[in-house]
């Protein structure tokens, strides 16, 4: 094909490198409860965290938003612990998860009074696996270290893990002042945002080092510092993990609803995570009313999947449409299958080890169809405007059998089923 004029072609004998997320360089830190241990940071997998919105007094209703995060697929469950009344309820929602044989990490969400609650409330510190702690909301002047002190305390009493969490919607403003002053007297004085960046990091890295002093290991130590805007958070925690190993617990805080929350989770999370930045993550979505509150756990599943760093659920890929696309079948059948899809996961976790690496192409016209399908390790081709009315399908790279008439969907579907079981129940049943 002739070039236009003027234009220069680079070529290279040096193949594109692949893109794989930097290596990480956290230490490890540990959650655990009964028999359930939970490794954060290291070389352990980015771990998802979601957080109940429920009355922490409601036993029943709270445990019942925890199995629910749980199956979603949330490895560890923050709830509110802001009461003593909440606080004694704990114990007893623990109790219930392992009732249901739900053995997810509770994390408690502590500020103000933390360290009352912990210290009056002996079985609500045994029963939580994680303490969250604001620096900022744990007191102000000589009490704030005999109270920040009394919640490591606790930690180390139980032997429990401690996220140091600073949020620059709280954030010690003494030591903002102090910072504040500093930058007053530099010959050239930092932006006031650039104060607020280093505020947060220093507050979080000396509580750490606070706890440290006390006697909390620095493997139990959990930090971030969360913002809510998306390149506050990327220039932040890129600092933060040039000065220190803690493991890193990262998320825009107020993300926002529906796709605004979404778009900028995934946008801010997906380029710190490349760099291999970040140990646990959270989606903190304002649910669309009537959303169940799962949502920010499928979106947190998706990021770290569609980055290539874990699978949790067999993938969809399907065509948007276009013109040459003669109805909604795709469309239809590509949502049928991935609700499929998802709804079946909890069982077939257990049952078919490795079916979440699976990939499914449900595709609307002959232009990408049988490519993308042959890509898919099952995949169908729909047809299109002015195509024969016939669906071939294909099974790990070859074309397998047509499907015609009206129930393509339903016998598709059979097709997906059969084939798990034949690939993935097999590789069971041979271990």
């Amino acid at each position: 094909m002739s070039q236009p004029e003027n234009t220069v072609i680079i070529e290279s004998d040096q193949p594109i490198p692949v893109a794989f997320p930097a290596p990480r360089r956290s230490r490890q830190a540990r959650v655990v409860w009964g028999q359930r241990v939970v490794t954060v940071g290291g070389d352990a997998p980015v771990r998802v965290q979601s957080m109940t919105n429920t009355d922490t007094v409601d036993v029943i209703g709270t445990a019942i938003q925890v199995k629910e995060l749980a199956i979603a697929g949330s490895e560890m469950v923050r709830i509110t612990v802001n009461t003593p009344e909440a606080a004694a309820a704990v114990p007893h929602i623990r109790e219930q998860l392992d009732r249901m044989g739900i053995d997810v990490p509770l994390v408690g969400d502590f500020h103000y009074n933390g360290h009352r609650l912990l210290t009056e409330h002996p079985d609500c510190a045994q029963a939580l696996s994680k303490y969250r702690i604001n620096p900022g909301n744990v007191g102000k002047g000589e009490k704030r270290d005999r109270q920040f002190a009394q919640m490591i305390e606790a930690a180390c009493r139980y032997d429990k893990a401690v996220r140091i969490g600073v949020n620059w919607g709280s954030l010690d403003q003494e030591l903002l002042a102090s910072m504040m002053d500093i930058n007053s007297q530099r010959a050239q004085p930092w932006d006031a945002k650039q104060v607020m960046y280093e505020a947060l990091i220093q507050s979080a890295l000396q509580s750490a080092q606070a706890a440290r002093d006390i006697g909390l290991d620095a493997n139990q130590i959990i930090i971030s510092c969360k913002v809510s805007g998306v390149q506050d958070l990327i220039a932040v925690y890129q600092a933060l993990a040039q000065r220190c190993d803690y493991a890193l617990h990262l998320g825009l805080t107020e993300a926002g609803m529906g796709t605004k929350g979404t778009v900028a989770s995934a946008t801010a999370l997906s380029i710190l995570q490349q760099q291999g930045i970040g140990d646990t993550i959270r989606v903190s979505l304002t649910p669309q009313p009537g959303e169940a509150r799962t949502q920010e756990v499928v979106v947190a599943l998706e990021i770290l999947q569609s980055l290539g760093l874990r699978s949790f659920n067999p993938s969809v890929t399907a065509c948007p449409g276009c013109g040459r696309t003669t109805s909604t079948t795709f469309q239809e059948l590509a949502k049928q299958i991935d609700d499929f899809l998802r709804a079946q996961m909890p069982v077939w976790r257990a049952k078919y080890p490795g079916v979440e690496e699976m990939k499914v192409a449900v595709m609307g016209c002959i232009v990408n169809g049988p490519g993308e399908s042959k890509h898919a390790d099952i995949g169908i081709s729909l047809p299109g405007t002015g195509e024969a009315p016939a669906a071939p399908v294909f099974i790990d790279g070859e074309k397998a059998m047509t499907l015609r008439g009206d129930g393509i969907a339903q016998e598709f579907q059979t097709v997906v089923e059969n084939y798990i079981e034949r690939r993935y129940g097999a590789a069971t049943a041979a271990h």
